[in-house]
């Protein structure tokens, strides 16, 4: 197969029913009865529910109609992963957050990201629950879109803030089921740090809002948990990179899976490294 390369401004034809197929998958999620459901338990440990399945069939059937020659990595689908990804492909997680949908919290998101040449080009990061995504393509912007059910709001763009100024607080966005003694310890560091505690990829849509400076995670997670929210923080004027500011790969697969080992999202690119 011809490998595909997309780039910006044919992503941005993919937007619209890209946003649409993303929050189709939200309200399959929201569908399911999360006190009855069935919840299994994967390799490593993690829950898997009906929504993941279901959310994951939405996304994988809308996928092959718009785009059927791109290839896909679903966190759901990761046997049918033929790396190293070359070109364009969807890196995809149809329920980023699984513990906090379990628990009855509404921090859980729809997390798609376009990739092209190992680079996050497009990212959407839906929080269905609350009603909100943040979208991107970098190099043209960010966005935060506000929704009810199928119905989809205007788009107002939003920007990543400025380095605070001396004396000035951090505000750093932490997880509330991830936490690790690092990432901790970095926060720290920083002058005075607020912690704005928040489930899923949502800390990567509040940081693209400008609601929060920082968010660093020192562990290692998974490609699709970080792909689309890369893309939506660089393209509303942050950065992302590893835990030395170094960039991020992805599609490769590494003897311990698509991991990312650590990574830090910075709203203001002047701030990387400033530790």
């Amino acid at each position: 197969m011809q490998v595909r390369i997309i780039d910006a401004q044919a992503a941005s034809g993919l937007m619209e029913p890209l946003t649409a197929l993303v929050v189709k998958a939200g309200e399959a999620i929201l569908a399911v009865n999360r006190a009855a459901m069935r919840i299994d338990g994967k390799q490593d440990g993690s829950p898997v529910t009906e929504a993941d399945l279901a959310a994951d069939r939405i996304i994988a059937d809308g996928l092959a109609q718009l785009a059927g020659d791109v290839p896909t990595l679903s966190e759901e689908r990761t046997q049918l992963a033929a790396p190293p990804f070359q070109g364009s492909f969807f890196l995809i997680d149809p329920l980023d957050g699984t513990k906090e949908f379990v628990a009855g919290r509404d921090e859980f998101t729809v997390n798609l990201a376009l990739v092209t040449d190992g680079v996050p080009l497009l990212g959407i990061v839906s929080a269905p629950a609350l009603g909100l995504l943040w979208r991107g393509i970098v190099g043209r912007g960010a966005e935060r879109v506000a929704f009810s059910g199928a119905s989809i709001g205007a788009a107002e763009p939003i920007h990543t803030r400025k380095l605070p100024t001396r004396g000035e607080p951090w505000v750093a966005a932490v997880s509330r089921s991830h936490g690790d003694p690092k990432s901790e310890a970095f926060i720290d560091n920083r002058p005075n740090a607020v912690r704005m505690t928040c489930g899923s990829a949502v800390k990567f849509g509040r940081i693209a809002e400008g609601s929060a400076d920082i968010y660093p995670r020192f562990g290692p997670t998974s490609e699709w948990d970080v792909g689309a929210g890369c893309a939506v923080v660089t393209a509303a004027g942050g950065r992302v990179t590893d835990g030395k500011g170094g960039e991020l790969s992805f599609g490769q697969r590494s003897a311990t899976g698509f991991i990312i080992p650590e990574f830090i999202a910075w709203g203001d690119p002047q701030a990387v490294g400033c530790y």
